[in-house]
């Protein structure tokens, strides 16, 4: 896994190629088998491959249209329903308070990375994008207001192989029993 990890890279130039259902689905159970705080499993995933939705999208993206080379996004959205389950009204945004938010967004961050190394071990590309706010991307998708889009990821063969970035060394980010 770890060889996989070093290679994975943002892609942000995709083939011109579709990308096979069979490994959509491959991709999607591994965020299935995700990790949740108290097994919550708050996340959905939204394939998108048309067109349309994709350029209004990229367009709620700060207008990054590179995205639009990649053939598939898949939306990642976080339920706070797994966490609150009475009728209250919620209504989502980055500046909620509820620590409940909070909890849901890391476990669906987590199970949204599955999906990138399960693709990167697919031979797939993918890319995060999080730069957009609910208000503008959960009407092009018809997500309630108590869900939270946590990032878009992009999905396709990349057309491109970008260098490592730098990373910090070991040392620099490594304690033992206390900071």
């Amino acid at each position: 896994m770890i060889e996989q990890i070093k290679i994975r890279r943002s892609i942000r130039r995709y083939l011109d190629k579709p990308v096979e259902d069979v490994k959509i689905i491959q991709l999607i159970e591994s965020a299935r088998l995700a990790p949740s705080g108290d097994n919550s499993q708050p996340w959905h995933f939204i394939v998108i491959k048309s067109e349309l939705i994709r350029n209004k999208l990229a367009e709620v993206s700060k207008n990054q249209k590179w995205m639009l080379t990649a053939p598939v996004f898949i939306a990642c959205v976080a339920d706070i329903r797994s966490r609150i389950n009475d009728d209250r009204e919620i209504s989502l945004n980055e500046n909620s308070p509820l620590l409940e938010l909070k909890w849901i967004i890391r476990d669906t961050a987590i199970a949204a990375e599955h999906i990138v190394l399960e693709a990167n071990n697919l031979g797939l590309g993918t890319c995060w994008v999080a730069w957009f706010a609910q208000e503008e991307v959960r009407p092009i998708l018809n997500i309630p207001d108590d869900k939270y889009v946590v990032g878009i990821l992009t999905l396709g063969y990349a057309n491109e192989f970008p260098e490592a970035r730098p990373r910090k060394k070991l040392e620099e980010m490594i304690h033992y029993e206390s900071w």
